[in-house]
Order: C-alpha cells, then sequence, then structure tokens
C-alpha cells in the first residue's frame, strides 16, 4: 500500500511504512557477509529524465566524512545523506542538459585531494573505500562518483558563481553592519581591521552567500518540477 503527498507540482510517492519501518530496515551490518542493495528513491523530472539513489550511493557518501559510521548505518545518517543526495542528483539532472567536456584526470584528483585533506592519512580513506565496496581511489565506480560531483560543481560555478555581482556599496554595508560588530563580540578592545585589509575576505563571503541564495531557490524551483518516488523493498 501507497500513499500520494503533494506539494504544489511535486508529486512524492511514499511506502506505507516511510522513514520509520524503512529506517529499520536500513540498518546494514558489514558482518553480513553479502551484498545489499536497495533503490531508495527515484527522480523523474519533465523530460523523462531520472536518477536513482540506493543504499550504496548513500554508504559511498558516509564513507568521504570523517567519523561517519559506514558499518552499522545510522538512521539518522540515512535520513540526512538522502536529503543531500537527492539535492545533488537535482543538480545532475539540470547539468545533462548543459553540454559541457567531460571532467579531465586533472579535475578528479583535485577533487579526491580535497576530501583526502579531510582525513589524517590516505591509508585511513581508502580504508574506507573498501568498506563500502571500492578497491582503491582507481576504482571505476569511485571515480565515476568523483567524476558527478566535478560535474556539479562545474555546473554552479557556471550557473549561479560566475554571474554573481558585488558592489562597493555592498562591501562596505557588510563591513560595518556585519563584519565590525561581530569581530568586536568576539575580540572586545582589540582595534578594528581596516575595511581595505578585509575587502577581499568580505568579497567572498558576500559572493558565497549570493550563491548560497541561489542554490536554495533553485532546489526549490527544481523540487516542485520533479516527482520523487521513494522506495523500500524488505528482505
Amino acid at each position: 500500500m501507497a500513499f500520494t503527498y503533494k506539494n504544489n507540482s511535486v508529486r512524492i510517492v511514499l511506502s506505507a511504512v516511510f522513514f520509520g519501518s524503512l529506517i529499520g530496515f536500513l540498518v546494514i551490518s558489514a558482518k553480513a557477509q553479502r551484498t545489499v542493495d536497495q533503490t531508495l528513491a527515484v527522480i523523474t523530472d519533465a523530460s523523462g529524465a531520472s536518477e536513482l539513489i540506493t543504499l550504496s550511493d548513500v554508504r559511498w557518501q558516509l564513507a568521504l566524512e570523517p567519523g561517519a559510521q559506514i558499518e552499522d548505518v545510522r538512521p539518522d545518517d540515512v535520513t540526512r545523506v538522502l536529503d543531500l543526495l537527492i539535492k545533488q542528483r537535482l543538480f545532475s539532472l539540470e547539468a545533462n542538459r548543459i553540454p559541457q567536456a567531460p571532467p579531465s584526470d586533472a579535475d578528479i584528483s583535485a577533487e579526491v585531494r580535497d576530501i583526502l585533506a579531510q582525513f589524517s592519512t590516505p591509508t585511513e580513506f581508502e580504508s574506507r573505500l573498501r568498506k563500502v565496496g571500492f578497491s582503491s581511489v582507481k576504482d571505476e565506480n569511485f571515480e565515476r562518483m568523483m567524476a558527478d560531483r566535478v560535474r556539479i560543481k562545474k555546473y554552479i560555478d557556471f550557473r549561479f558563481r560566475s554571474f554573481v555581482v558585488v558592489t562597493p556599496e555592498e562591501e562596505l554595508r557588510y563591513f560595518q553592519e556585519e563584519f565590525l560588530p561581530t569581530f568586536k563580540k568576539r575580540f572586545p578592545g582589540s582595534p578594528e581591521p581596516a575595511f581595505s585589509a578585509k575587502r577581499s575576505q568580505i568579497t567572498q563571503t558576500l559572493v558565497e552567500r549570493r550563491v548560497g541564495e541561489s542554490i536554495e531557490a533553485f532546489l526549490d524551483e527544481a523540487e516542485r518540477s520533479v516527482e520523487i518516488i521513494y522506495l523500500f523493498v524488505g528482505n
């Protein structure tokens, strides 16, 4: 049995057990000595293009997060990561509409380095990869995952970041109304930094704020124009 939840033009079809029973079944043990993979969600846009999110996708993402539990996936992590992956797939569907060269080996290597920088050693990271089924950072599926991340980042840069314009008036207003009050609270009695010394930092902050706002607006619109079906098949 299933029920349909409508939010404007978005239709989300949920299993009758959805996250309550669903999450209970999603707790995986690496000691089970068998491969379990299930489709957790299907996203279909107006053109009929679809993206699947599986249990392996969730574990693969968790492997990239230092400290995240990957042998026995916690219910909260499944909920959080599934939401993250849905957002990534929305970007992926949109990025596929724009012709672009495939990510280069250099692009993929740079993405791997960014992730490795979050771990204490490369050995620690590769150990996590093996626990979720990758042989190494050169594993074909892992490289495909990195390529997808690069494509999405390039799309975000093209669609949002490249069009952001920050005026000098906006920079000065941010310095006076936000930067300085925060600085005074954190460092009472310290000499105030000059606007010119912080201008580059302020510009970057405002650019990222605008990009974040644009991304939120994009996701809101994208979620209203797709169908998201959550699926779960028990053993």
